[in-house]
């Protein structure tokens, strides 16, 4: 494995055991059992590599030819499920919000890891002169295994309704698209890769919000 593969492994891999994390908890906080846990997990932690390789052809998707990633993700969310269940206090209000900031982090990174890794997958397939469907990879590939957790868990998915996330992923994809121009270096994909961590955690600190619409001018909405 060359320099570049492992470059882009370790960060897929980091990007896996962020997302599978992030979907794990989502599964803890509706009290889904063992099976429910490590399906959201997984599926947050693939589903946009895998929708993101039917879009550019890629079939069957790189998660079921190499399967290290749902590996990974299911052995996260079981570990996960293992401390919750034997310490299901850790759940409490007291403790709660310091895993939600450390969740954040966690889903951040798997978004700037995912979002510049999507566009690479695209330049691999021969797409490095579109630049627009390059962006679209790298945004499908960093909030669609998001989008598909919450709708499994029966909620409105998160990148539609609170703080700055698909923002963010575009601003890092539109940054990486406009440097790769100038080098294809890994500086670049680290640059867009922090951008997108940097703005989601400020975002969530801060509680950006794009502008929405108050039904009937309720202020409790």
């Amino acid at each position: 494995m060359g320099i570049h593969e492992t470059i882009i492994f370790t960060v897929e891999i980091i990007g896996t055991i962020a997302f599978a994390a992030s979907g794990a908890m989502t599964a803890i906080r509706k009290e889904l059992d063992l099976f429910g846990i490590i399906m959201l997990g997984t599926i947050t932690a693939v589903g946009g590599g895998i929708l993101r390789d039917i879009i550019i052809g890629r079939i069957p998707p790189n998660t079921f030819i190499n399967p290290v990633y749902i590996i990974t993700a299911v052995i996260t969310s079981v570990i996960l499920f293992i401390i919750f269940y034997a310490a299901p206090s850790l759940l409490d209000s007291r403790h709660i919000g310091t895993f939600e900031k450390i969740l954040n982090i966690f889903d951040a990174i798997g978004l700037g890891a995912f979002t510049v890794i999507g566009i690479d997958a695209g330049i691999d397939k021969g797409y490095d002169e579109y630049y627009f469907l390059l962006i679209f990879l790298g945004v499908t590939t960093g909030i669609g295994g998001g989008i598909m957790r919450d709708i499994m868990a029966g909620e409105i998915p998160y990148v539609l309704k609170k703080q700055i996330y698909a923002c963010a992923s575009i601003a890092g994809a539109c940054l990486y698209v406009i440097l790769l121009q100038f080098s294809q270096s890994y500086y670049s994909m680290l640059i867009s890769a922090m951008l997108v961590v940097i703005v989601r955690i400020l975002a969530s600190h801060f509680d950006w919000n794009l502008p929405v619409i108050k039904a009937h001018n309720d202020p409790k909405l």
